[in-house]
C-alpha cells in the first residue's frame, strides 16, 4: 500500500504543491521592508559599534592604563602605551584600536575596571583614505565627549543585567 500512496504522491506532485502553496502565501502577505537610510530600525542598549573612551564629570579621562582590554582582546586590535604621573598614577599616552582588526567581540569593554573604553551604538562610519582605520586616542576621546549622552544612558538601561 506504501508503494502506490508513494507513486501518487510523486506523479501529482504533492511536495512541489506544499512548497508552492508558502511561496502563494507570501505573495499576498503584507511586506515589511525597511527603507534604510529615511527609517532606522530599534537598537539593543548592548549594540556593540564603534569605540569611545570615556571621561569623569571633571573632564579626567578614566583610562588608567592597567592594559586588561589590551591583554583581554582576541583580535590583538588594541595597542596602549602608559607613562606614571607626577602624582604617581599611571595614563595612557598611545591608545590606539584598530578597526579592521576589531571583532566587536566586547570583552575590552567587560574587562575595563573604570568604564574607560566603551563600544558605542554607532554603526555608520567608513574610511576616505588609508590609515583611518586605526583610531588613536584623540579621537576615541572626541567620539567619547560627542556622545557621552547616548553613552550613559545605554549604560544606564544596561545596568541591571551587568
Amino acid at each position: 500500500m506504501t508503494m502506490v500512496k508513494q507513486f501518487f504522491k510523486n506523479f501529482f506532485l504533492v511536495e512541489l504543491l506544499k512548497g508552492l502553496r508558502v511561496t502563494g502565501g507570501q505573495l499576498i502577505s503584507k511586506k515589511i521592508t525597511v527603507q534604510y537610510p529615511d527609517e532606522k530600525t530599534p537598537k539593543s542598549p548592548r549594540f556593540r559599534g564603534l569605540h569611545a573612551l570615556r571621561r569623569y564629570a571633571n573632564g579626567e579621562e578614566r583610562c588608567i592604563a592597567c592594559k586588561l582590554c589590551e591583554a583581554v582582546c582576541p583580535a590583538l586590535a588594541i595597542t596602549i602605551d602608559s607613562t606614571e604621573r607626577e602624582d604617581g598614577t599611571r595614563r595612557t599616552t598611545r591608545y590606539d584600536v584598530d578597526l579592521f582588526k576589531c571583532i566587536y567581540c566586547g570583552f575590552c569593554e567587560e574587562a575595563c575596571p573604570v568604564d574607560s573604553i566603551v563600544l558605542t551604538d554607532i554603526h555608520e562610519f567608513h574610511f576616505e583614505e588609508k590609515g583611518m582605520n586605526v583610531i588613536d586616542k584623540v579621537k576615541l576621546l572626541e567620539i567619547g565627549d560627542k556622545y557621552e549622552r547616548d553613552i550613559a544612558s545605554a549604560r544606564h538601561k544596561d545596568a541591571p543585567y551587568r
